[in-house]
């Protein structure tokens, strides 16, 4: 099969490619050369993809392998809704000029419920990197992933890479697909709930903190769900009406959070865009897709509903 290397790019062109591989072979061969041609034009280039395929890759590289940021996105991007602030953009932020980043964040062992965030995440790059000097360049495992994820990549990359090929995606539709993933979640059980406004803010994090101790939640958990509660109420009395319902549940094994206000989030990048250090806020949603395992958001004109999922295991 012939190597993919990424045409090159003018000053302040943003690349975001989808690779379509089949097999290891495939893998190696549409990423090592791109990760290779970045380093010989002096890019500095980041390779995050789940361990399997990261170890593989860091093996085929040889010694040039530590002139490359490798992160295991499994971890790093366990939440898609973390991964723009605190994968891509933090790698690309930190260096000047051009940078080249693979970054995988769909895989087979993803949940129905973190695939919806997953598209989400894919086509909001294009939003946040708009007239940076980058190239990223997206792995889809085609032998295994269901065709309708293929298809919903053409939709949020416009350029796609296949056999050794490279053509524009006539479907290339990524405003759309925002769009789309802004959908009602699915109904919550008929968990208990709590109302709270300005003055019931501590009322509402002592009945998260209850539940964390009834379902279970390791310390560590235990923290990160009281974080997110502050956060999460807090946004809603200051942005979504004075006031709120939450609710907490557990479902499998994880644990639930939602929070319910009248507010209408109009930003689709809210969480996901670094806040510049000499702003005093823009940091409330990053740091809950920083805790949570999931963050899914479904906001119309009436109202906003947030949930955020986190792993009992921690």
């Amino acid at each position: 099969m012939s190597a993919i290397v990424s045409s090159g790019m003018r000053a302040g062109d943003f690349a975001h490619e989808a690779l379509v591989y089949r097999g290891e072979a495939e893998l190696l061969a549409g990423t090592v050369p791109f990760v290779l041609g970045g380093l010989a034009g002096g890019e500095p280039v980041a390779v995050a993809v789940p361990e399997p395929n990261l170890r593989l890759i860091e093996a085929e590289l040889g010694d040039s392998a530590q002139d490359v940021r490798l992160i295991d996105m499994s971890e790093a991007g366990r939440n898609p809704g973390r991964i723009i602030p605190g994968v891509l953009r933090a790698f690309a932020d930190a260096h000047q000029g051009r940078v080249r980043i693979i970054g995988e964040p769909v895989w087979p062992d993803r949940s129905s419920e973190e695939y919806p965030a997953c598209l989400l995440h894919e086509a909001l790059i294009n939003d946040a990197f708009a007239g940076r000097d980058a190239t990223i360049l997206c792995p889809y495992d085609g032998a295994r992933l269901e065709l309708s994820v293929l298809r919903d990549a053409e939709a949020t990359h416009p350029v796609w890479l296949k056999g050794g090929e490279r053509s524009r995606s006539e479907r290339y539709a990524p405003d759309e697909v925002v769009a789309t993933c802004n959908v009602a979640l699915p109904a919550p059980p008929d968990a208990e709930s709590i109302e709270f406004d300005i003055g019931g803010l501590a009322r509402a994090r002592a009945f998260a903190a209850g539940k964390a101790a009834e379902l279970g939640l390791s310390r560590e958990r235990f923290d990160d769900l009281a974080l997110i509660v502050g956060e999460l109420c807090g946004n809603s009395v200051q942005h979504g009406g004075g006031r709120g319902t939450l609710r907490v549940w557990p479902e499998g094994d994880q644990v639930i959070c939602q929070v319910e206000d009248a507010g209408r989030l109009d930003d689709p990048l809210a969480g996901r865009r670094p806040a510049a250090l000499d702003s005093p806020g823009g940091r409330g949603l990053l740091l809950v897709n920083h805790l949570a395992d999931l963050v899914r958001v479904h906001t119309t004109p009436s109202g906003t509903t947030s949930r955020a999922y986190l792993h009992r295991d921690g």
